[in-house]
């Protein structure tokens, strides 16, 4: 079942905390992804100089602004999409970026879409959706799914999942220039999914 609108509007760390365990699924002309999420961090607000929103409202952060439960995707680099759920109520811009799975369903697919195969040292599971970057090839994510809806009535969804896999801990944002020192990243200690701190 998809998580609810309630689900996402609500304070960011609290989403960011409760995402850890759930299932991202994303539907692609009938061939499934999916992954329980182990590694997120939040952005909240116009007061955080590393959220999107610090520019303020404009046609590329307008989605931080919208609805709860709605995806927010950008290009990070030029190459990367990257996949947050926006959060708290509209008119108050907030995302919990999801940064690593573990996959479960379509993992021959995420292999294929990074250009892995059998030789390559990366075609291990846990590395396939290690890192937003990584994660949003392996998934499919582009900016078609930019606002469309988490909460179910699209290929790209949410869902309830196990729960953690592990203990759950939080630490600095990664791979920042400004606002790396809040400690707004949420993950599953220990596991070989999660991205390395730098």
């Amino acid at each position: 079942m998809a998580l609810s609108r309630s689900f996402f509007d609500r304070p960011t760390l609290d989403v960011a905390r409760d995402l850890i365990g759930t299932r991202l699924i994303h539907d692609v002309r009938g061939v499934r992804t999916s992954g329980i999420i182990v590694e997120v961090e939040a952005y909240i607000g116009e007061d955080d100089p590393a959220c999107h929103a610090a520019a303020g409202l404009t046609p590329r952060t307008a989605k931080l602004y919208g609805p709860p439960g709605l995806a927010y995707v950008y290009i990070n680099y030029g190459i990367h999409y990257l996949l947050n759920a926006v959060t708290e109520a509209e008119g108050r811009p907030a995302a919990v970026l999801i940064r690593a799975l573990v996959p479960d369903a379509g993992q021959a697919t995420m292999r294929r879409r990074r250009g892995l195969t059998g030789a390559d040292t990366l075609a291990g599971e846990a590395a396939l959706c290690r890192g937003p970057g990584n994660l949003g090839r392996a998934m499919g994510i582009t900016l078609r799914q930019n606002g469309v809806d988490l909460c179910g009535g699209s290929r790209l969804t949410i869902e309830e999942g196990p729960g953690p896999p592990g203990p759950v801990a939080w630490g600095p944002r990664i791979g920042l220039r400004v606002g790396a020192e809040t400690p707004w990243r949420c993950y599953v200690e220990g596991h070989p999914a999660v991205s390395a701190s730098r």
